[in-house]
């Protein structure tokens, strides 16, 4: 009997292809670059399982385009890259990768969230460049990250990491989470609406998904509503905030920084946003360790494995 066919759209650790060959014929793109979309359209066609990334769009076109397919494996947590409604219809499974990543992305938001907070960016340039010339009492002054208050937005897996290291720093945390079961957190954290979190909060970070409730959720009311000291940081969904209202805070210093690895238009990211220095930008890296990697492609790898041989999949969508 003849191996069933996957396509992998970018190069991943090797534990993960090794994994998928022992079960498929591997056909991969195994370039750091994106697949065009006509390579993509035509690879899927013969496919019976596809691992892919956030930057395929995996829609209703590519759908039909793969009448044998059975599995759409994302290498991501996220999937609104995929048409899961329709996917569905087509009786196709469509499987994430949840919990491996969360905690190197909790680490992560706590880097942009402390770098933000003391100028570490711009005092690594500062001396790079050759202007440090001795101790100023003025120098960079940042912010206390000790004893503050946290906003987190979205309490699911990473949220809770990052509301677990605010421990450290005796830090008071806020969330906002409709969905959330408040019994499920432990009784310090608070509940409250938007408004309140974005008022009270000295650090906000965002770890909701993107769906069409939580698009554009920070906006310029939103925003206005900050302390003028107050750090933003996202390392979840680029649309979950506006942007451009971002910006106009940014420039006109409404808030302090903010510490952004994702954007509303990923891979493009506006020239203004380059050009301010109270903000680190990082290239969408959140889950990335050797360590994680490899547990996310591992975990996409099961995922097509189990589908393909009739088994429940370790983490399904649909």
């Amino acid at each position: 009997m003849s191996k069933p066919r996957i396509y992998v759209t970018r190069l991943i650790p090797e534990p993960a292809l090794r994994r998928l060959e022992e079960v498929f014929v591997l056909d991969a793109n195994r370039e750091s670059a994106p697949v065009s979309r006509e390579r993509l359209l035509e690879a899927v066609r013969e496919a019976d399982a596809l691992l892919c990334l956030l930057t395929d769009s995996i829609d209703k076109e590519l759908l039909d385009a793969a009448p044998r397919l059975k599995c759409v494996s994302n290498y991501a947590v996220g999937y609104n890259n995929i048409d899961v409604d329709y996917a569905t219809q087509r009786g196709i499974a469509v499987c994430n990768t949840p919990g491996v990543l969360t905690e190197s992305t909790a680490d992560l938001a706590w880097s942009l969230l402390m770098s933000c907070a003391r100028h570490i960016v711009e005092g690594d340039n500062y001396v790079r460049a050759g202007k440090f010339t001795g101790w100023e009492p003025m120098l960079f002054l940042g912010n206390d990250v000790y004893g503050k208050t946290l906003g987190i937005i979205g309490m699911g897996r990473i949220g809770r990491a990052v509301a677990r290291r605010a421990s450290g720093f005796a830090m008071r945390v806020l969330y906002f989470d409709p969905t959330v079961d408040p019994e499920s957190l432990p009784q310090e954290y608070q509940a409250a609406e938007l408004p309140q979190l974005c008022q009270d909060a000295d650090f906000i970070s965002i770890h909701a998904p993107l769906t069409p409730q939580t698009r554009h959720l920070i906006g310029a009311p939103e925003l206005a509503l900050m302390k003028q000291t107050a750090v933003l940081v996202n390392t979840a969904r680029g649309p979950i905030i506006d942007e451009a209202a971002l910006i106009q805070a940014l420039r006109d210093k409404r808030i302090a920084a903010a510490g952004l690895d994702v954007y509303e238009f990923e891979p493009q990211i506006p020239a203004e946003l380059l050009t301010l220095a109270n903000v680190v930008l990082l290239p969408h890296i959140g889950s990335a360790s050797w360590e994680t990697r490899t547990k996310m492609g591992l975990l996409a790898a099961e995922n097509a494995i189990a589908v393909i041989e009739g088994r429940t999949p370790p983490a399904r969508v649909n």
